[in-house]
Parts: C-alpha cells; sequence; structure tokens
C-alpha cells in the first residue's frame, strides 16, 4: 500500500516526516533480505546479543512490567502549541491531520495500553524499553559500531547512517525545522518556535526523541550513549525540559559548552 501511494508532492522537493509509516518501509525492507520481521530480526542481532530488556513485539508475560502512559495535560490555557498539532487540529485535510487520525487510533490518549499493542509489531511507534536499554542499545554505535564482541556496524556505514541526508527549514508533516540522518535525528534548535520541539544534542550526536519526551542517542566523539524513558507524557514533539536537563547535565560534566544566546552543545 505504501509503495503503490502516490507522493504527497514531487520527490527531492521537500522533506517530511514519517510517524509511522517509515518502520514499516523499513521492516519490510528487513523481512525480504533476512526473511524475519523487524522485531524478530531486532530481538535476534540486536537485543539478545547486547543483553537488551527491550522489545519490539512483547510477549504477554512481561505484560505486568509495563507502566501504562499518561498522556500530557494541558498546563494553561495558554500554552503554546506546536504547529504539527495546531495544523492537525484545525485543518483534517493537512498531512499533520492525516498523520494524527490516520494511526488506527494509536496516537489517542491509553491507545497503546493494551495487549493487542504490545504483542504488535510497529516499529516506529511501538518499542517497549527502558532507559538503561535505550543506552546500551546505542553503546555499539557510540563505540565505532561494536562492542563486547556484538558488531551492529562497520565504521564505514556508521559514519554513512548518520550524517545529514535530509533537512527542511518547513518540514512538510511537523511544520518546524528538522534535520535527519538514515533514520536518525540530528540536533535541532527550534527554541524560538512555539512548543518543545527541538532536540539540543551535539553536532556529531545521533538519534530519537520519543513522542512525550523520551529518547535515546549516541555521541561517538564523546564516547556516550544516552537514553531517558518515562511514562508521565511531555509536551512537544521533541525532547522537553526533563529530558533535556538530563542531557544538559551530562554534557557540562563532560566539559562540553552551549552559546548563551542558543545553539547545540560543542566539544571542548
Amino acid at each position: 500500500m505504501l509503495a503503490a501511494q502516490e507522493p504527497l508532492w514531487p520527490p527531492g522537493t521537500q522533506h517530511g516526516y514519517h510517524a509511522l509509516t517509515y518502520g514499516h518501509v523499513v521492516g519490510e525492507l528487513v523481512r525480504r533480505i533476512s526473511g524475519r520481521s523487524l522485531g524478530t530480526f531486532f530481538r535476534d542481532e540486536v537485543a539478545r546479543p547486547l543483553g537488551l530488556d527491550f522489545w519490539i513485539g512483547m510477549p504477554a508475560e512481561h505484560d505486568a512490567r509495563v507502566a501504562p502512559i499518561m498522556p500530557v495535560q494541558p498546563r494553561a490555557a495558554q500554552d503554546e502549541v506546536s504547529e504539527f498539532f495546531a495544523r492537525a487540529m484545525s485543518d483534517p485535510t493537512s498531512i499533520p491531520a492525516l498523520v494524527a487520525l490516520n494511526s488506527g487510533g494509536l496516537l489517542f490518549p491509553g491507545a497503546v495500553d493494551r495487549r493487542e499493542v504490545y504483542g504488535a509489531e510497529i516499529p516506529a511507534a511501538n518499542g517497549i524499553a527502558n532507559a538503561r536499554a535505550l543506552a546500551a542499545m546505542y553503546r555499539p554505535l557510540a563505540l565505532g559500531g561494536s562492542v563486547d564482541g556484538v558488531d551492529l556496524l562497520d565504521e564505514e556505514t556508521l559514519v554513512e547512517a548518520t550524517r545529514v541526508a535530509s533537512a527542511s527549514s518547513v518540514d512538510a508533516t511537523l511544520g518546524i525545522p528538522t534535520r535527519f540522518a538514515l533514520g536518525f535525528m540530528k540536533a535541532m534548535d527550534n527554541r524560538s518556535l512555539p512548543g518543545n520541539d527541538s532536540v539540543l544534542i551535539a553536532e556529531e550526536a545521533f538519534g530519537h526523541a520519543g513522542y512525550g519526551g523520551s529518547v535515546g542517542f549516541a555521541d561517538p566523539p564523546a564516547r556516550m550513549s544516552f537514553g531517558y524513558s518515562m511514562n508521565r507524557q511531555g509536551q512537544g514533539l521533541g525532547i522537553n525540559e526533563r529530558g533535556h536537563a538530563l542531557i544538559d547535565a551530562v554534557y557540562r560534566t563532560l566539559g562540553y559548552t552551549r552559546p548563551e544566546r542558543g545553539g547545540i552543545w560543542r566539544r571542548p
């Protein structure tokens, strides 16, 4: 269905974030090459070798260990709303509305806290892990692609996978400036815009924020991997103030600096 869909704009002329479909596209490539679903491939090739408490398609025996999601609550009537949500709520024909309303209900409050979702393989949306697992998954990528005898990527592939591959001053989906490598978010400073839609990490770092403010990333020059997870969601589409406070503390400890008037973290 994705392959047959007519593009919403001429290819190469715009960039737009694939909130849910990206994982299925990657999953089909993995299935055709390996013969395994993405969740099975991830378990066999990444989670088990690295000892991660991380699932894409979680067995039922772990259900009781999962903390239910607490949807974000507006703190005040004057809270600034991200461009994505503003457009989704005001224009049902917009791309944000298509993303939010065409999700099978997955983006609605409480929708993910069900056995059907825990056990499904929706690789852009229902990975279940804790912060330790997020950091441990990125650890090999922070150390050249391998650690403790587990090889995820060779150095040449790692460089190719983590450089900026697409960027836009107005993401056609999110409505904000975004920068992406091949599947990874790169540093984005959108603090001058409404909402918490920034990813304030160093330029060489790469990773991804989760809906509500969770995040995992690797920073090879710092030889650091980082994970933060929570069940109480925060405002915005990027990393909110809770996650950024932790990231800021780590970078300061490593001697990194950030310009007073804004910007991303810089190596000492």
